[in-house]
């Protein structure tokens, strides 16, 4: 460092600099090595692994691809997942059109969307960590979005533990499912005349 610091404001300062970075890194490369070394990873159900950004909402978005899906929809395929860094980490927006849902508005897309085609149930699923369930508000904007998808839907709000859901039990929809990752082999059913299923759109 000494020779470095010895040189700036002199003309050797940039080559001075350009050893230096070159022998012991950048601050800015290490922040994002050390940022990397923590990203989620992603296993679909093909076997192939993507990487979200650090943080408990990725986390459980992990537990609704891994455990969720298998349990609640086994052989179903991963249509969307978002991510808050890169926006999204799978986005199959060929087969997304090809069941007619938008995809022109990813920010309005819950956060993980699977695809059964064995039943052609579509599962909106919002991963909930500090807000965001399946509200009546979000319901009618999802049911309205999906009008042309040709694919039946089932809205579910993912929480880490059951605690978290009580937090926001008296917002969540009706005719929806709730999934909480430390109890993952159960649903909690908000009332209709069927469990895990979808119900036609009001109106139709």
């Amino acid at each position: 460092m000494a020779p470095l610091l010895k040189a700036y404001g002199k003309r050797a300062f940039e080559k001075e600099l350009t050893e230096f970075i070159n022998r012991f890194g950048s601050l800015q490369e290490a922040y994002r090595r050390s940022r990397e070394g923590l990203r989620v990873p992603l296993t679909l159900p093909r076997g192939s692994i993507v990487y979200l950004s650090p943080g408990e909402h990725n986390v459980l978005q992990v537990a609704i691809v891994e455990q969720l899906g298998p349990r609640f929809a086994p052989g179903a395929s991963v249509l969307y997942v978002g991510d808050t860094a890169p926006k999204h980490v799978v986005y199959e927006a060929d087969e997304l059109m090809r069941i007619g849902v938008p995809i022109t508005e990813h920010d309005k897309l819950p956060d993980v969307v699977l695809y059964w085609s064995e039943k052609n149930w579509l599962f909106l699923v919002e991963a909930v960590t500090s807000h965001g369930p399946v509200s009546p508000k979000r319901h009618r904007e999802l049911e309205k979005m999906l009008h042309d998808c040709t694919a039946d839907q089932v809205y579910v709000t993912a929480f880490h533990k059951i605690h978290d859901f009580r937090k926001y039990a008296a917002d969540i929809a009706w005719e929806t499912e709730v999934w909480v990752a430390d109890n993952p082999d159960h649903m909690i059913h908000f009332n209709g005349p069927k469990f895990l299923g979808p119900y036609k759109p009001r109106g139709s």
